[in-house]
C-alpha cells in the first residue's frame, strides 16, 4: 500500500514532464512550419515575378502565420509563468482563427454575420480576462 501511495505522488510530477517534452516538441514541429510559411510569404511577395493571385489566398497566408506565432508565444508563455497557460493567449488564437474562417469562407452572409458575432464574444471575454480581478500573470 505504501508503494501504491509514492507511485501515485510521482505520477503528476511524471505527467508534468511528458507534457512539457510534448510541449517543446511541438514548438520546434511549429517553428519549422513558422518558418516554411515565412518563406512562402516572402518568395510571392519578392522573388515572384507574377502578380498575386487572390488576395484572400495571401491574407490567409499571413493569417496562418500568425496562427503558427501564436501557438509558439503560447508554448514561451506558458515556460515562462511557471507551466500555466494564460487564457487571454488562447482568446487570442480563436479572434485569430475566425478572422481566418471569414476571410477564406465568406460566401454566406448569415454564416459571416454569426462569426463575427463569435469574435464580439471572444472580445469581451478578453476584456474580462485582462481585468486584475482574473489577470494572474501582472
Amino acid at each position: 500500500m505504501k508503494f501504491i501511495m509514492m507511485q501515485t505522488r510521482k505520477l503528476p510530477e511524471l505527467l508534468q514532464i511528458v507534457l512539457n517534452i510534448s510541449l517543446f516538441l511541438m514548438a520546434i514541429v511549429l517553428s519549422v512550419l513558422l518558418m516554411k510559411e515565412t518563406w512562402s510569404i516572402f518568395s510571392s511577395v519578392f522573388l515572384s515575378s507574377e502578380e498575386i493571385d487572390s488576395y484572400f489566398a495571401f491574407t490567409d497566408e499571413l493569417l496562418v502565420f500568425f496562427l503558427y506565432f501564436e501557438f509558439i508565444a503560447l508554448i514561451v508563455k506558458y515556460f515562462k509563468s511557471n507551466f500555466h497557460f494564460p487564457l487571454r493567449y488562447f482568446i487570442y488564437i480563436g479572434i485569430t482563427a475566425i478572422v481566418r474562417l471569414i476571410i477564406v469562407d465568406h460566401e454566406e452572409a448569415l454564416s459571416t454575420f454569426w462569426w463575427s458575432m463569435a469574435i464580439l464574444v471572444l472580445i469581451g471575454s478578453l476584456f474580462l480576462a485582462n481585468t486584475r480581478v482574473v489577470r494572474k500573470d501582472h
